[in-house]
């Protein structure tokens, strides 16, 4: 490495902030992360972005427990969809 770089004063972690927004570590399943990617790539957006869309969704129907007839509901939507 050059001599004339001076890192005395960096710091760790993100090198731009993203302000309103915290970094977890979450596990999901592998099938989930799957279909989150390819709903982002058909919506130009990141899965991550996906999620927590999805995330918010959720919230503001009241976030009340999924029924299995919502749960079928939905799974014929993404099947459909895919």
């Amino acid at each position: 490495m050059r001599s004339e770089y001076d890192f005395s004063k960096g710091k760790r972690g993100a090198v731009v902030p993203s302000p309103g927004k915290t970094r977890i570590t979450i596990m999901l399943d592998d099938d989930i992360i799957e279909l989150f990617r390819h709903k982002a790539d058909a919506a130009g957006t990141g899965y991550q972005t996906e999620i927590n869309r999805v995330l918010r969704e959720y919230l503001a129907s009241g976030g009340s427990p999924i029924t299995l007839d919502a749960l079928r509901q939905v799974i014929r939507e993404e099947l459909h969809a895919a």
